[in-house]
């Protein structure tokens, strides 16, 4: 069992993979590595709100990106806890004041192409149009820094396969990366740890004085014990680009949009749905990303092309 008083966090232990027996193409038994995908029951105010496949890795931060992406609840300051119990598989959150009108709130339900969640609370579109992006821009140079860390990140999918990786950027700084058995686990657990981030000014503060974390936490930028409401600004996403290995599905644009990211990143294509929804807010989608080659889809006036750094295009023989 975990549990967080927010702002404090502390990494669940589960492990993210087993080994099971397996027949290759010699016909011979191997052991191999699979990911360990397991249920997570979420109740809100002992409320059963949603249950989500998950491979664990950071069960609160993906509880509290799920409350957040849904609109549920508009600041980290509402939440008191977030309680993770994998013996029974239920995550228990705990808000200060409740969360009005949530049986209307979640009864709408729209069924997408998400995996490891599969649906989306239905009012998420209503909020498009209220979405106002940061400017922002990125060069080439920086797009093919972002797909080179993402190849030389040490995954779970390299020895595993069967999941989805997400990071979030800042230029051609991976600022954190996520793995999960679906795409939306994984950015709604960047959306958690943006939240947890402090931005807003604080004193130099030498390094030596601050406690020593846990052995796997995830710290907030600042001091949790100073964030109080005044003090606290939680990470925004006006110099970000998010990364995802899935496609870029409606869902997956808007919950960037939400998230302030104005650039979005993907190994994958696009959906037409995405597409469109991208376009009505002025999102920037680049898909198709590998090696030096992608597909800018929407908001090129973003992305700052630099072609020579492409290399030369080869032309077919006659």
């Amino acid at each position: 069992m975990s549990h967080i008083s927010l702002p404090e966090l502390t990494r669940a232990s589960a492990p993210l993979t087993r080994e099971v027996a397996a027949i290759n193409e010699f016909g011979e038994t191997t052991m191999v590595a699979i990911p360990a995908e397991r249920a997570l029951t979420v109740y809100v105010d002992k409320r059963e709100l949603v249950t989500l496949m998950t491979l664990g890795a950071h069960p609160e931060l993906l509880v509290l990106g799920f409350l957040r992406n849904q609109r549920l609840v508009r600041s980290v300051q509402e939440i008191e806890s977030i309680t993770v119990d994998w013996e029974v598989g239920a995550a228990a959150v705990k808000t200060r004041e409740g969360i009005t009108d949530v049986e209307q709130r979640t009864a709408k339900r729209v069924v997408t192409t998400g995996c490891g969640q599969g649906s989306v609370f239905g009012d998420l579109m209503d909020e498009v149009d209220s979405i106002v992006l940061p400017e922002a821009t990125l060069m080439q140079s920086q797009l093919y820094g972002v797909v080179n860390a993402i190849r030389l990140q040490e995954s779970t999918y390299k020895s595993a396969g069967s999941v989805h990786g997400c990071a979030l950027f800042r230029g051609e700084e991976m600022l954190i990366f996520v793995e999960d058995v679906g795409r939306h686990n994984a950015i709604d657990t960047i959306a958690g740890w943006m939240w947890l981030q402090n931005d807003a000014p604080t004193l130099d503060t030498d390094v030596s004085s601050l406690p020593t974390l846990p052995e796997g936490a995830l710290a907030p930028r600042g001091s949790p014990s100073a964030l109080t409401p005044s003090s606290y600004q939680p990470m925004g996403g006006a110099d970000k680009v998010f990364y995802t290995t899935g496609r870029l599905t409606s869902e997956m644009v808007i919950k960037s949009a939400q998230m302030g990211v104005p650039i979005v990143v993907s190994r994958s294509g696009i959906t037409q749905m995405g597409r469109a929804v991208a376009e009505r807010v002025g999102l920037c989608t680049i898909g198709r990303a590998t090696n030096k080659h992608f597909l800018c889809y929407t908001g090129v006036q973003r992305l700052q092309l630099q072609p020579e750094l492409a290399g030369s295009k080869l032309r077919a023989v006659a």
